[in-house]
């Protein structure tokens, strides 16, 4: 959640405009959680189904809410290049899985505990390693559907994962409500809060790549914004946020507005960086055919986070300097540079890249709790503390 104060530390038209979106949530997705707790089954399994066949593929009308978001995302906005979703983020793809996976995913999280009171929020337990370790898988696994080829069509993948992200952040608002401190400005996972997701996946991400020596050309960097500003689109982010953003350029003036609206780092989001950087190089370190060290990964991620937050930031959010000595950075990046350089050398060889790192075996994805009614998730929840597993 964005502070709603600090917009006056920073006189700007832009600012002004900006200001009524810190209440701002997701009416659309708000209703169809208020559906789905009204309706039950019927509206789930309408959801379920025309986010997979659409509205129109439906034997009966679905309630009002969840037609009116079938509709909505079903849309699709006139500056789309069908053959863009066809061929899925080729920038991403091009990025091989493992640094896909330490730079982009750990850096997007990063950038989303920054922002203390999202942090809080997404953390409301005593046990940080169990809940960051979820969030990596989860971020993961949505990233990955979403930049596969055609996986943001219609019914793809990409396209059901990112709805119900949608509707995971509705779902978490209508539930962190009930007891928000009304006190605070602003409003949970609001409009502000999913920018700031948006621009780790773009921003954040590409820094957290060039710091391991993965940079991209002005044309892949044009392409990702434009494919990126569909994922906004069905993620239901307003447009006056993203509609101007084409380029890194863009991107940074809308990170600096964002930056003056939200408070600094706090203790709850420097404890979950921390055990996400902890997970995250505990699961690589692990993995099948890792060559690096558990402690070798942590440094290598809180270089990588230092250099693409910047040391101010990556200071407040508690992530380390590293030592010289245990510095791989010029290493990695100077082999990085030169295996990018090759995978790029000619289109056969760059649609080969693509294809291999499309086809990389990741875990399944698994059904999005957070959209069913209230009194079904706690339940479920509470399955999950009694068991260690899933409630039926």
């Amino acid at each position: 959640m964005i502070a709603l104060e600090a917009v006056g530390r920073r006189p700007s038209t832009k600012a002004d405009r900006m200001a009524p979106l810190l209440t701002a949530g997701d009416p659309l997705a708000d209703a169809v959680i208020a559906d789905l707790d009204l309706y039950g089954p019927k509206a789930r399994h309408a959801l379920d189904a025309g986010l997979r066949k659409g509205l129109a593929g439906l034997d009966e009308r679905p309630p009002e809410a969840v037609a009116a978001l079938l509709k909505q995302v079903e849309t699709t906005p006139s500056w789309v290049d069908p053959l863009m979703l066809h061929r899925g983020d080729t920038v991403s793809l091009s990025v091989p899985p493992l640094w896909f996976g330490l730079c982009v995913i750990t850096s997007v999280l990063a950038h989303t505990y920054a922002c203390p009171v999202t942090a809080r929020l997404l953390m409301r337990t005593d046990r940080p390693t169990p809940t960051v370790s979820r969030r990596l898988a989860e971020t993961g696994v949505w990233a990955r559907q979403t930049i596969r080829p055609g996986g943001l069509l219609r019914g793809g993948p990409g396209y059901v994962a990112t709805v119900e992200a949608r509707l995971r952040h509705a779902r978490m608002r209508a539930t962190s409500l009930t007891d928000w401190d009304m006190g605070v400005p602003g409003l949970p996972i609001g409009q502000l809060d999913t920018a700031r997701t948006w621009l780790g996946f773009t921003l954040t991400a590409c820094q957290a790549l060039a710091a391991v020596g993965i940079d991209i050309t002005a044309e892949e960097e044009s392409h990702l914004y434009r494919y990126w500003s569909y994922v906004a689109h069905l993620l239901g982010l307003d447009e006056r946020l993203y509609k101007d953003v084409a380029d890194h350029a863009g991107a940074r003036r809308l990170q600096d507005l964002l930056n003056t609206m939200t408070a600094a780092p706090d203790a709850t989001s420097r404890a979950a960086t921390a055990a996400m950087i902890d997970a995250q190089a505990r699961a690589t370190a692990h993995a099948p055919g890792a060559v690096l060290s558990e402690k070798q990964l942590e440094d290598l991620i809180h270089c990588v986070l230092r250099r693409s937050l910047g040391n101010t930031a990556a200071d407040r959010l508690g992530i380390p300097d590293v030592p010289a000595a245990s510095d791989l950075m010029p290493l990695i990046s100077t082999l990085n540079r030169q295996a990018r350089y090759w995978q790029t050398f000619s289109p056969a060889s760059a649609q080969a890249a693509r294809r291999q790192a499309a086809e990389e075996p990741g875990p399944a994805s698994q059904p999005i709790a957070a959209v069913l009614p209230l009194g079904v998730a706690l339940r479920r929840r509470a399955g999950v503390r009694r068991s260690g597993t899933p409630a039926a």
